[in-house]
């Protein structure tokens, strides 16, 4: 069952996607216009256009993102005593490791410096790495991002002792079942939980659902910022906040419908 879920995950997220469904908008317009529709693909094709031009010209998904973001609040203060720092994977670019032996971080790389500057401050506390490879396609590749991650916090000084791996979760549910299996937390500790602020509510939900108490939300990564309309020519950008956005809310229906 896990496994027919991950996979409709991935397809579903695959379709869900804004460009999708501007190529899905070109595409009826050609078919309307071979059909001799003319006004229909005319329309279509308007419709294509405008959203592009709209889409280029601001960052529409500001507001969807902000809800999320807003959900828990940066740098929370945490007690003198931290049992461990949970970062979920996500943001390693294992290409550059594969072929050069370097490592690379993408967009969400702050989630793997911050539980840097957090397992500095907790010298105590446990600094786990939690995601394998979540492809459909290349199943051997699950431990490269953990050890990718792991090679970067060697090199940014995090003794190997105080380094835990966990490498076969494809997603945010199985990110909470294998990694409370590794730790057996235990009633009255604190974990902190590091991913991006748009994910976070999605992950701290799953995790409390999953047996998880004692967890501290510690956001990194936003994205959402400024005025809505506010006039920027980054189709580049503002395409993927809003397949940030859109993913990260049908994630969160999915996984209420599923009891993830």
């Amino acid at each position: 069952m896990d496994s027919l879920f991950f996979i409709a995950s991935k397809t579903v997220g695959m379709a869900a996607r804004v460009e999708t469904w501007m190529l899905l908008l070109l595409a009826a317009a050609v078919l309307a216009g071979a059909w001799g529709r003319a006004r229909l693909a005319r329309r279509l094709t308007a419709l294509a256009f405008l959203s592009v031009l709209a889409l280029t010209a601001f960052p529409l998904a500001t507001p969807l993102l902000a809800s999320l973001e807003r959900q828990y609040p940066p740098a929370p203060a945490l007690p003198a005593q931290v049992d461990g720092i949970i970062v979920l994977g996500g943001a390693e670019d294992v290409g550059p490791f594969a072929r050069w032996g370097v490592t690379g971080l993408n967009g969400g790389g702050e989630r793997l410096t911050a539980g840097v500057e957090l397992a500095r401050r907790f010298p105590q506390a446990k600094l786990i790495f939690t995601g394998g490879s979540a492809s459909l396609i290349y199943s051997d590749a699950h431990t490269a991002p953990a050890q990718m991650t792991r090679a970067l916090w060697l090199s940014l000084g995090v003794p190997d002792t105080q380094i835990l791996l966990e490498d076969r979760s494809r997603n945010t549910a199985e990110n909470a079942i294998f990694t409370r299996d590794l730790v057996q937390p235990k009633d009255g500790e604190v974990w902190i939980l590091v991913t991006s602020a748009w994910h976070m509510p999605r992950s701290m939900e799953t995790f409390q659902r999953n047996g998880w108490t004692g967890l501290v939300a510690w956001p990194v990564d936003f994205r959402s910022g400024g005025q809505m309309f506010r006039l920027e020519w980054r189709l580049d950008d503002h395409l993927q906040d809003a397949d940030v956005a859109l993913k990260e809310y049908l994630g969160l229906l999915a996984y209420r419908i599923a009891g993830k």
